[in-house]
């Protein structure tokens, strides 16, 4: 094993810690509705860059800010809140732009090869070693001298393919099923807007109109379709407890993780236990705001901590719509909260008032028996991805231990 530091590595390599570009040289009124996708701290997601809500910029001022131009092999990171998270650059996304929030590291396969370093940083202890010299007591922060300064010990190139060879074989799998998972809700939100968007749901032609909507439908508020709208508890952290917590960090990307769920002990009142269908959507800060998820599985003694506000449908049978309904809001909600910068609050009363077209029963069963299913194979695809991410977050010390040879 050889031991240098990310600076030493980036000046012997010709590599380089950068961040993305100031305020001054990116303003909000220079992004626009297509061009070169801008990668911000919200579009790193499960360690991969998703383009699901990406921003972007004109092909000329990202030229003109070429420095930060994305390349294959580039880890990207951000720059305060969850620095824990990290995406590498794959060759479908050369030539995105880093974005003002975030850092990125770029290193020539001299002494570390990319690939290797990305797994390297997803170990436990350098998380921690990242997370422990951030400054900031509200938010932490990184900035490219803690990166640099950044301890790094590593095997001869060819043991760094081998191990990237391994844990790849692990992510290809894992990134089948969130392709997988991104067609199956795609084509979950396209049958919502084709019936309640474009109004061409199952006999439509058919259909008397009333006040500008097919008979037995109605506009109502959030409010009016909800049996209870209501922040979580402030939990009792215990690691050895029964109960199980929901914090903003498990609602990313429409979908509803428990890997960054806590345990707790505080006693819960039975109407705040989550249930099949409950809609939870992230409600105090920035970069999370409004982050909708809905629950489409059982999970015992679970609620939602203070941080998530718990919406239930008051259709106990066909939810999925509400659920599709609300996760269609998403980016109204995250332009919603009020307070201070990093104290941003989303009221449930602002939620409750939000006015959504309620369909006739009829219609509102026939969309569930479409779409419930398709849910629960992105559920079955989700929990796959979660056993295959623990095998593989298993073994990766290991094998940069060497206590697996390879």
């Amino acid at each position: 094993m050889m031991s240098s530091t990310l600076g030493a590595i980036c000046d012997h390599s010709g590599g380089k810690v950068q961040t993305g570009p100031f305020g001054s040289q990116l303003h909000q009124s220079d992004y626009k509705k297509d061009g070169i996708p801008v990668v911000m701290p919200q579009d790193i997601v499960n360690d991969r860059i998703s383009t699901n809500r990406v921003s972007y910029i004109d092909e000329v001022l990202a030229n003109k800010l070429g420095r930060h131009l994305l390349a294959e092999g580039d880890i990207i990171f951000p720059r305060r809140g969850e620095i824990s998270k990290r995406a590498i650059v794959d060759k479908n996304q050369v030539g995105f732009f880093c974005g003002t929030g975030c850092l990125k590291i770029s290193i020539p396969p001299v002494e570390i090869l990319p690939k290797w370093f990305f797994y390297y940083l997803g170990q436990a202890h350098i998380l921690k070693w990242i997370e422990g010299k951030a400054v900031g007591a509200t938010m932490l922060n990184l900035n490219t001298g803690i990166l640099r300064s950044l301890p790094v010990e590593y095997p001869e190139l060819n043991l760094q393919a081998r191990i990237v060879e391994i844990l790849s074989n692990y992510d290809d799998l894992i990134e089948t099923n969130h392709r997988r998972i991104t067609l199956l809700e795609e084509s979950a939100r396209l049958l919502y807007r084709e019936w309640f968007v474009n109004l061409r749901f199952p006999g439509h032609e058919l259909v008397k109109w009333q006040d500008g909507l097919p008979e037995g439908w109605r506009m109502c508020s959030v409010g009016e379709m909800t049996s209870f709208l209501s922040r979580g508890i402030t939990p009792k952290y215990d690691d050895a407890a029964p109960g199980l917590v929901i914090n903003q960090k498990c609602i990313r990307g429409g979908l509803l993780s428990l890997a960054a769920a806590r345990r707790q002990s505080k006693e819960v009142k039975p109407e705040r236990l989550l249930q099949v269908g409950d809609i939870l959507i992230n409600s105090t800060g920035t970069g999370t705001l409004g982050r909708v998820a809905q629950v489409r599985s059982e999970i015992p003694n679970c609620t939602a901590d203070t941080h998530v506000t718990i919406v239930r449908p008051l259709d106990t049978e066909c939810f999925g719509y509400f659920g599709v309904a609300l996760l269609e809001l998403e980016p109204l909600l995250s332009t919603m909260g009020v307070g201070a910068t990093n104290q941003t609050e989303l009221g449930r009363v602002n939620i409750a008032a939000l006015s959504l077209i309620e369909p006739s029963p009829d219609i509102r069963k026939e969309f569930q028996a479409i779409i419930w299913p398709i849910f629960t194979q992105v559920e079955t695809l989700a929990k796959t991805n979660n056993l295959l991410s623990a095998a593989r977050d298993e073994l990766l010390p290991k094998l940069m231990s060497g206590a697996i040879r390879v």
